[in-house]
């Protein structure tokens, strides 16, 4: 009888192929009984527990020299078991393990082959070939083998993550070290791997490019940059900001990139701690992990490069960047997007919510909001925004200006900004959100009652009657049906979690922070713009202007991460502004008249 071959090992990087394969295809071979004959090699190198859709597509076995002529892999074996023509009656495995480490899957490929007249066998079990043999105890025998089978993967699964989780909490690294550490080796504690040269590491800063890390976070949350932004500010002196060398050294591109830059700001090794499990590498292609499945040590490890409060600060993916052109000098007759606007970017029309955007008319800066009619005619605030909202930049820097001089830099600042909140906490927060709340809390409880009545339809015995390929498709069905109504409740609740926190009322937050910026005495006015714009971009300017008013709310935020940096940005500020105050080497003019007394 001409019977087919099948096989598998588990990843390439846990067991050997060269090795497995061919003793499983002994062991087969050695239990066959008399007459027949193997035909065909089908043999995959991957893991058992991938679902039956993506099995047998892995091409692993090319890295290695197996000695067994190969005809495909599982796919190609349940393909081939539908054709008339095909080369095999039967099918056997060293164990029914090796075709599959999940239950229900090992069942479906036992299944389809069934229904197809090719019987599945397996080396370790009785081989039966009277068609009147009785059946019940094999099939019993080979549903526990199956069952302990899949229970054994998922225990070690459990204790490899323990150790993973022990690992990390007594400060080992896993994997490279990140850009701006270097591994600091010790001898594995096992004897046996410490005899074939195997070691364990912890971070150590590295002195040639630790300060880069430290920088970029400083640029992230100090001036905004975006991703690109710092790469183009770090490829400009690539000596002292040495770009991060790849595993492989023909894939290095030798300058700074974007999604460099992103790696280092989302690692949180950075502040110290070791953290394990950000990134889903088998199961989700490598993609992030939710925050809450991260696998924090208990207390820090390793030297941080950068503080929790100034990781924290640069984190949010979705936090605005500037958004700025490069700046370009102003010329006369140049169009809008060639001048330079002391303004662009900080300044919002408070109707709208849209930055306003610089406008040139007759010699001098404007800032205007003008909605267009066919993008924005159905929004809530278009028949109340006027068709055009300017306000000259003259007179809104003549605003900020004061709005530093006085309120962040002033000598009364303090008592302004206790009394700025004491009306901001006694003034009405808004519109009422309650009914808003209610309604999405109501169909998040509703999404999860239609879960349990889905999986109340998937425990009914009632499903497991008849066809199996139907059940499972039903099966298959509710679990489709209960993941979109989980993801659909999750952006519910998320939704929720941002109306709360939006309608909850703000803290005063830290006021002695304010004191953490020097004191100054100077005319704002005086400073060269492009330093206007670096204090802008420090402090966080925020300015919303209402055309129906003419009323200007100014904002600026003082982070306790970066405050020795604001603090030093003020002063080069102040110490700019007094130079032009008094240039160096002009003295006061006296009168003439006066002499010394005689």
């Amino acid at each position: 009888m001409p019977v087919a071959w099948l096989g598998r090992t588990s990843t390439e990087d846990t067991q050997d192929p060269t090795l497995s394969l061919p003793r499983q295809l002994r062991n087969a071979r050695a239990a066959l009984p008399p007459g027949w004959v193997i035909v065909a090699h089908f043999y995959d190198v991957e893991s058992g527990r991938k679902d039956l859709d993506a099995r047998g597509h892995s091409r692993a076995h090319e890295r290695f020299n197996i000695s067994i002529p190969r005809d495909g892999g599982i796919a190609d074996l349940l393909e081939e078991a539908k054709a008339p023509d095909r080369r095999f009656a039967a099918v056997i495995c060293e164990s029914i393990e090796r075709v599959a480490r999940r239950t229900y899957f090992g069942t479906k490929i036992e299944y389809q082959l069934e229904q197809s007249g090719v019987a599945l066998c397996a080396a370790d079990e009785p081989i039966l070939t009277d068609a009147r043999a009785k059946r019940a105890t094999p099939t019993l025998t080979r549903r526990v083998k199956q069952a302990v089978s899949e229970w054994y993967v998922l225990q070690m699964l459990e204790l490899s993550w323990d150790g993973f989780i022990q690992h990390i909490e007594q400060g080992w690294n896993i994997g490279k070290p990140p850009y701006g550490y270097v591994a600091e080796r010790v001898p594995h504690p096992v004897p046996a791997k410490r005899e074939q040269g195997l070691t364990k590491h912890r971070l150590r800063p590295d002195p040639a490019c630790a300060h880069v890390v430290t920088e970029i976070f400083r640029m992230r949350v100090l001036f905004r940059f975006s991703y690109a932004r710092i790469a183009a500010e770090l490829n400009k002196d690539l000596l002292t900001y040495p770009p991060p060398r790849p595993n492989r050294a023909d894939t290095a591109k030798r300058r700074w990139t974007a999604s460099a830059v992103r790696s280092i700001l989302e690692n949180p090794k950075y502040t110290g701690y070791q953290v394990w499990n950000r990134k889903a590498r088998k199961k989700r292609g490598n993609r992030a992990n939710p925050v809450s499945e991260w696998v924090w040590s208990p207390r820090p490890t390793h030297e941080p490069l950068v503080t929790p409060e100034l990781f924290d600060a640069a984190w949010p993916a979705a936090s605005a960047h500037p958004g700025i052109r490069k700046e370009r000098a102003a010329r006369a007759d140049a169009a809008s997007a060639d001048r330079f606007y002391v303004l662009r970017s900080y300044l919002v029309c408070a109707l709208c919510d849209h930055r306003m955007y610089g406008k040139d008319s007759k010699g001098r800066s404007y800032y205007a909001c003008q909605p267009k009619k066919d993008q924005h005619q159905d929004s809530d605030w278009y028949a109340s925004h006027p068709k055009a909202i300017w306000i000259s930049e003259r007179a809104m820097l003549e605003a900020i200006h004061t709005f530093f001089e006085d309120r962040v830099f002033g000598p009364e600042r303090r008592q302004l900004l206790e009394a700025a909140l004491t009306e901001t906490a006694t003034a009405a927060t808004g519109p009422d959100r309650s009914a808003d709340i209610q309604r999405l809390q109501a169909e998040a409880d509703s999404l999860a009652r239609r879960k349990e009545l889905l999986l109340d339809q998937l425990a009914s015995p009632d499903g497991d009657d008849g066809d199996p390929e139907t059940a499972a498709e039903f099966r298959r069905g509710i679990r489709k049906r209960f993941d979109a109504m989980e993801h659909e409740r999750r952006a519910v609740l998320a939704q929720l979690e941002t109306l709360r926190t939006e309608t909850a009322p703000a803290g005063p937050g830290d006021l002695d922070l304010i004191e953490a910026i020097p004191q100054l005495s100077f005319r704002f006015a005086h400073l060269p713009d492009t330093l206007k714009r670096e204090v802008f971009d420090a402090f966080r300017l925020r300015v919303r202007y209402d055309g129906r008013d003419r009323g200007v709310q100014l904002q600026a935020t003082i982070m306790g991460a970066v405050a020795p940096e604001l603090a030093r940005i003020g002063e080069r500020a102040g110490t700019a502004a007094r130079a032009v105050d008094q240039p160096i080497g002009e003295r006061p003019r006296q009168d003439s008249n006066l002499r010394p007394s005689a």
